[in-house]
């Protein structure tokens, strides 16, 4: 009976969470600021004195909702905050957001995270639960591109410990959150020539990611498992 109550409690504060949450994303219009630059820097501003926490807020949610894309976010708090003070901001809020991510998926379970997210990414990163593999996880929050914000959410299913799970993520995305901040930086200060250089580098990075991704996934999780055995 005790374990049926913490269900049903469990149950009623993920609906009151989600309806929420969802209430005040569609009302106030919030996706809007995901798009816009101009609209985001607008509604971060608007909080002065205490534009930083919500900028902070905003990348929480970016988090939080995983199919938002996280780059938009990232050039914004370069953009409005330089390369230094926007990597370290925007760092603190991915790292809020990962954690409550995490923490919700092992309180919710499975069904939860089936529908947060892509079911067909729990299939096939569904070998990261068995096993553990720990830097496997810090690998693919390494990969530009790859969806670490669903990643959050399916390594809450595992068995690894919330603090191993932060200084991995926290540190898997420092070199992506540097990035976004000083492209974000370089745009605000219309230097086109350093731009164009970060973006290239950016896109060499993720070019030769995207290609040998799988190669690298597939040799730690072989390696891995072998060890295991």
């Amino acid at each position: 009976m005790i374990n049926g109550n913490k269900s049903i409690f469990k149950l009623a504060i993920l609906i009151l969470f989600i309806s929420i949450g969802t209430y005040i994303f569609i009302h106030f219009d919030f996706y809007v600021y995901f798009v816009n630059k101009e609209k985001a820097v607008s509604l971060v501003k608007s909080f002065s004195p205490f534009d930083i926490f919500a900028f902070i807020g905003l990348q929480v949610l970016q988090v939080v909702f995983a199919p938002i894309p996280g780059e938009a976010t990232g050039l914004l708090g370069g953009f409005i905050y330089g390369p230094v003070l926007g990597t370290i901001y925007s760092t603190i809020g991915l790292t809020l957001g990962s954690w409550l991510a995490f923490t919700m998926a092992r309180a919710f379970g499975l069904p939860f995270v089936e529908k947060t997210i892509n079911p067909g990414l729990i299939k096939k990163y569904d070998y990261l639960l068995e096993h553990k593999g720990a830097i496997i996880t810090f690998v693919l929050f390494l990969i530009p591109g790859f969806p670490k914000d669903a990643l959050c959410y399916i390594m809450g299913l595992s068995h690894m410990r919330v603090g191993m799970f932060l200084l991995i993520s926290t540190v898997g995305r420092v070199f992506g959150t540097i990035m976004l901040s000083v492209c974000g930086s370089f745009a605000r200060n219309h230097e086109k020539a350093a731009l164009f250089i970060a973006f290239g580098v950016t896109a060499t990075i993720v070019i030769l990611a995207y290609l040998y991704k799988d190669k690298w996934i597939a040799a730690l999780k072989k390696k891995h498992i072998g060890r295991r055995h």
